[in-house]
């Protein structure tokens, strides 16, 4: 049947998403709303792989660095739209999400880690982040677990966090309300490219046609067949061992999202308390070793000693998807024709999760993209490599 100009001017396109993480999710979710038909692959369970291993934080201030301004930008910008994500998901999918808005504090427990904290609050403040520098008893008020002697802190009112694993199971109650068809425990084979065009998936033996691809498989999007060498993102898996204990939920030891010298610490509604993580340069490795346990645990007991009388409860691996600059990649894959990119997170999709949704979402639906998010394309690397050439 040939649809006439009009039909084929108000037509929503035919999306095919590979990855059901919480950044394929949320772009299922936003593109069902839009009436969009919405097929989604995953290779394992969705929301099962680094979405379930995070930790949920929704740290745009404390986690701000140098050289990373434009990073900042757009992390704020998904920060603010947390509220509003939060209020719609849980009204789409009848599913609390573990919202916590306590604050995160970052701890200095030596007078070395203190001048290295001044020069991060001097630097973040600068940006434009709300904080409160705190001297060693204004931090033992916040967190009286504290070990004595602690040098000082910094008070992030604005930096929350969520439980990613409520989100996730939320993301997927979301979408297939909204009409998402999700096929798990069904891997991609390849990306149907043709003519300098994405023409859809090939899953099995099947060719999925669609009208846009979306790549949404986290640090293994570069190993997708099919694509044309000038689309394949340099993303790697970065390695990450975390734990959780188990608190009193009645009393949690902890009570902020704390940051240390290397590695955090996450209360949880339920009595977790997850530490994290970390940062290995293994590849695709998922073995628990006694090294990245022991250096969580031990630097975890300097600051908070009490930890040492609780019990563990959980152990996991997770890989983070990291681009060459540690930023995400975003939207339209230069030379292919409907061809959309989400990963290159690092330590930020859960944040990022609202913004990723809206700027692949308009990529597709609009043919642009906010400007905050324009300097994190694909096509940031080429014009690198051309620079340097």
């Amino acid at each position: 049947m040939t649809r006439s100009k009009t039909e084929s001017l108000n037509a929503k396109p035919d999306i095919a998403i590979a990855g059901a993480g919480v950044c394929g999710l949320a772009i299922a979710w936003r593109l069902a709303e839009a009436g969009c038909r919405v097929r989604v692959f995953e290779r394992a369970q969705a929301g099962r792989q680094a979405t379930w291993a995070a930790a949920g934080m929704l740290a745009a201030g404390v986690e701000a660095e140098p050289g990373e301004e434009a990073l900042w930008a757009l992390n704020r910008a998904s920060q603010e739209r947390w509220p509003a994500f939060r209020e719609a998901l849980e009204a789409a999918s009848g599913q609390r999400l573990g919202y916590r808005d306590e604050g995160t504090l970052v701890v200095a427990p030596t007078r070395d880690d203190l001048e290295q904290l001044r020069f991060s609050y001097d630097f973040q403040t600068r940006l434009g982040v709300e904080l409160q520098w705190l001297n060693a008893a204004e931090a033992r008020r916040r967190e009286a677990q504290l070990r004595p002697g602690v040098a000082g802190g910094v008070f992030s009112p604005n930096d929350h966090q969520v439980d990613n694993r409520l989100l996730a199971d939320a993301l997927t109650m979301a979408a297939l309300k909204a009409g998402v068809e999700l096929h798990e425990n069904c891997a991609v084979a390849a990306v149907d490219c043709e003519g300098g065009r994405a023409r859809g998936l090939i899953v099995g033996d099947e060719r999925i046609a669609a009208d846009a691809v979306v790549l949404a498989t986290g640090a293994w999007v570069r190993e997708m067949p099919g694509l044309p060498e000038a689309a394949r993102a340099p993303v790697r898996p970065l390695k990450g061992q975390m734990l959780a204990l188990r608190m009193e939920p009645r009393f949690p030891l902890i009570e902020h999202v704390v940051w240390v010298p290397k590695l955090y610490l996450v209360p949880r509604a339920d009595g977790r308390l997850l530490i994290g993580a970390t940062v290995e340069e293994k590849g695709f490795d998922d073995k628990l070793t006694a090294g990245g346990l022991l250096s969580l645990l031990e630097g975890a007991w300097r600051a908070f000693p009490a930890i040492e009388e609780l019990p563990v409860e959980e152990t996991w691996v997770g890989h983070r998807p990291t681009s060459r600059d540690d930023a995400p990649i975003l939207g339209p894959v230069p030379d292919v024709e409907g061809l959309h990119i989400a990963t290159g997170h690092h330590r930020n999709g859960i944040l990022l999760a609202p913004m990723t949704a809206e700027v692949v979402s308009q990529g597709i639906l609009e043919q642009r993209l906010p400007e905050v998010a324009q300097a994190f394309t694909l096509a940031r690397f080429a014009s690198a490599g051309r620079r340097s050439a």
